[in-house]
């Protein structure tokens, strides 16, 4: 489970922020102003920082300026009403890495959220083979037995296949699917994962009706387990 911090002085803002994250699976710490934020940001264990500008204490500028001098790497997302070119560009050189201006949409937001999480997800390797009692998946090289015999899968089957060994144990939500294997060109729902994971256990669970592997997880997504990695 992805861990985010908010900071945010603006009580309903924060409120709603750790409200919507936290439905969408992730573990959210918060704090009411860039001094206390900054402390949590430094003790570490984040995987994405949600802040606002104008804070009291010590507004999103300095306090993002304070952790990269502190060399803190976690990905930044500055929250703030001013939109101007001039407002971006200083959020931009204080360290952030994206900027996204209020009032906007959860839907914008999470897009944005997946984006930059994606940065801490590619520096977990997935592992080269999957074992699943009969079947044998080797995602470097893309080839599936089952028994000995080949398995068919699509590309986008050992991309889903690869992001769940990457989180193994862990659920992996529908819109995480459809940023990862989709992209952001093109536009299917969240039952086209569900389509491909019913695709998916056909071919590699033995009763596909009971699976073992391929878990679903109620409201998020699905996960991957009882799986031998190498």
């Amino acid at each position: 489970m992805t861990h985010i911090l908010i900071i945010e002085d603006e009580t309903a803002m924060r409120t709603a922020l750790v409200d919507t994250l936290i439905a969408h699976g992730h573990r959210v710490d918060s704090a009411a102003d860039g001094s206390s934020g900054l402390k949590k940001a430094l003790e570490g264990g984040h995987d994405l920082i949600l802040m606002d500008v104008m804070m009291p204490k010590l507004d999103g500028l300095a306090l993002c300026e304070a952790l990269r001098r502190r060399d803190v790497q976690t990905p930044v997302l500055m929250l703030t009403a001013r939109g101007q070119i001039d407002d971006r560009v200083a959020g931009l050189d204080a360290g952030a890495d994206d900027y996204l201006v209020k009032p906007f949409s959860t839907r914008e937001l999470l897009a944005r959220v997946r984006a930059l999480l994606r940065r801490t997800e590619r520096a977990r390797p997935a592992p080269e083979v999957l074992t699943m009692g009969e079947v044998m998946i080797d995602l470097t090289h893309q080839t599936a037995t089952r028994a000995g015999r080949a398995l068919a899968l699509s590309e986008r089957e050992f991309q889903m296949l690869r992001l769940l060994a990457q989180h193994h144990g862990i659920a992996v939500t529908r819109e995480q699917f459809l940023d990862a294997v989709w992209g952001y060109n093109t536009y299917p729902t969240t039952r086209t994962v569900d389509n491909f994971i019913s695709s998916l256990r056909a071919k590699i669970e033995p009763d596909p009706k009971s699976p073992r592997h391929l878990i679903t997880v109620h409201g998020m997504g699905y996960r991957l387990q009882d799986v031998a990695r190498q």
